[in-house]
């Protein structure tokens, strides 16, 4: 039996050597192959497995690989790598899934595998299937193991999006890679094809000694504004510990969140593909959906997770998604999974048609200035953050609101979200409003009322 909280809503996710343990990943393969297997129906399955550099991730590849090959499915083993590279090994070497061993932006205790069966990822209750397997123990087992060979993804990817992207010359960017996977392939790449990239903690490390590896975490980007605005640099970009999230500086050092390079990227492809249609999670600014319906596109707010937005993506046929958070999807001229490094590949290619002097300013311009806080997160037990946002849409169920994830409540000048984290035992809260007076009043509000939920469950553990 393995600990049900670890299967979370589009990953499995948990702390080495508590609820994840080599015999845990063991159990894993088993179940995921055994999935695998009833979902094919075929023979000679192949899938692909990386891994990031946490001082765990070792340890579980290899009995993850154990369990899987016990089934009689082949391995190609990727190594260290980012995971959207793993993500694209499965579209390049034609490959019937694939596991990617990561604990993401999570503190380095923390690690967990992201599920993929053809070139969709498992979420919901795709994942508690492999979770009732496990359960049940009834495994697909062949009379011989499966192969492992090992391929080369990094110089693949590298080749491949070299061919895309052709020539970037102009642009100095500062990468903070925060000792993570992008370390290894971001500045090579950036570099080769033309930028003047600085690389600050670009050596991998899975201890992260600089900084934790979030983007979305203001002090996490302190060095990195440091850097760009002292060496004058066009840019700043900064990865979590998988290279799925990109956070961005301009040149004054402000921080660029997601939902604004959602707005780059939609208005770009909007010119060559008028009437697409573009999604953004509920975290996404309001200036976002109204950028996209006044260039002319089909705005779509979503749930929050990065399964969710690649199955969304895919049903509306989209040409773009993204969230707040900084997992950028593009459909468009790729494969519409989020990949951090592919988007810095997009956004330093608009910087460079835009000519010099290279501004991210400028490709906003027109964007209303608003006054809103970055994600807001603070710890509340996997048993009770449900229950919370449930009781808080009966507590604001006088205000027109959003409740497809968690609850944006809306104001007449502004709007606030309260939404559980599916990867970490938190409560998520954002808040936007027409200028500082009034979010500063949206806030203390909603605060107020969230308050009086959350001593209902004070104590609780």
């Amino acid at each position: 039996m393995i600990n049900k909280t670890i299967l979370r809503q589009y990953d499995i996710r948990g702390v080495w050597g508590n609820d994840l343990t080599e015999d845990v990943a063991f159990q894993i393969g088993q179940g995921f192959s055994t999935y695998l297997i009833r979902k094919r129906n075929k023979a000679n399955l192949k899938v692909s497995v990386g891994r990031d550099v946490r001082l765990s991730s070792k340890p579980l590849r290899d009995s993850l690989i154990e369990g899987i090959t016990s089934s009689g499915i082949d391995v190609v083993d990727l190594g260290v790598c980012p995971t959207p590279l793993q993500y694209f090994s499965i579209f390049r070497l034609g490959l019937d899934g694939g596991v990617m061993i990561t604990g993401s932006h999570n503190p380095p205790e923390f690690n967990g595998f992201k599920l993929s069966v053809g070139e969709e990822t498992l979420y919901g209750d795709e994942i508690q299937a492999v979770g009732r397997i496990i359960d049940e123990g009834i495994f697909a087992r062949a009379d011989g193991k499966g192969d492992v060979s090992h391929f080369n993804i990094i110089d693949e990817y590298t080749g491949f999006l070299k061919g895309r992207f052709k020539e970037i010359r102009g642009p100095k960017v500062i990468i903070d890679a925060g000792n993570g996977t992008a370390g290894l392939v971001a500045p090579d790449l950036l570099s080769a094809l033309g930028c003047d990239v600085t690389c600050l903690y670009c050596e991998p490390d899975g201890r992260f000694p600089n900084h934790h590896p979030d983007p979305v975490v203001e002090k996490n980007l302190k060095d990195l504004i440091s850097e760009v605005k002292n060496t004058g640099a066009d840019l700043g970009i900064g990865y979590d510990g998988d290279a799925d999230r990109i956070g961005v500086v301009d040149s004054d050092g402000e921080i660029i969140w997601g939902d604004k390079l959602m707005i780059i990227f939609s208005r770009d492809i909007l010119r060559d593909n008028p009437g697409a249609t573009i999604i953004g999670d509920v975290k996404c600014s309001q200036s976002l959906y109204d950028d996209i319906k006044s260039h002319g596109g089909n705005p779509i707010m979503w749930k929050t997770g990065h399964s969710l937005i690649k199955a969304k993506l895919k049903e509306e046929k989209a040409f773009l998604a993204g969230e707040m958070s900084g997992h950028i999807f593009f459909s468009d001229r790729y494969f519409g999974y989020d990949d951090a490094i592919y988007a810095s590949c997009r956004l330093l290619q608009i910087l460079f048609k835009a000519g010099p002097p290279f501004s991210i300013k400028s490709l906003l311009r027109g964007v209303p200035r608003t006054s809103s806080t970055p994600e807001i997160r603070f710890d509340c037990p996997d048993d009770v953050k449900f229950r919370v946002v449930e009781d808080a849409r009966e507590a604001f169920k006088e205000y027109p609101s959003s409740t497809i994830d968690g609850i944006r409540i809306h104001f007449d000048n502004g709007w606030a979200l309260i939404r559980a984290s599916n990867t970490q035992p938190a409560l998520v809260m954002r808040f936007e409003a027409a200028d500082d007076a009034e979010l500063k009043k949206i806030r203390a509000f909603v605060e107020e009322r969230l308050d009086r939920i959350l001593q209902r469950y004070k104590g609780i553990q």
